[in-house]
């Protein structure tokens, strides 16, 4: 994955990652990506990811996905990781290629 873009905050990269057509907002829920009421697959690609370490405080360490679907769907998942991190989010994430 070739990174072209850092951005300096986590609201940053959602602004741009928005304005790059990464429009729905995915959540975690029972083991998927859900949009609202929406649950979806596991055919999805994580297209990009940024990570931001909190100045001072751990739980301030957050992952901002850009992930795709094949079928075009484009969204954000923000995680937490580090303190901030659960095992059920590693799980999913592990099952979407990057």
């Amino acid at each position: 994955m070739k990174r072209e873009n850092h951005y300096a905050t986590v609201s940053e990269a959602i602004v741009q990652l928005q304005n790059q057509g990464f429009t729905i907002d995915f959540n975690l829920k029972e083991n998927s990506l859900v949009h609202y009421y929406q649950k979806y697959g596991d055919c999805f690609e994580i297209v990009d990811v940024y990570r931001y370490e909190g100045n001072s405080d751990p739980a301030d360490e957050a992952v901002v996905y850009a992930i795709k679907s094949n079928k075009g769907l484009k969204g954000i998942l923000v995680a937490g990781f580090g303190i901030s991190s659960d095992t059920a989010t590693t799980e999913i994430l592990k099952k979407i290629s990057i």
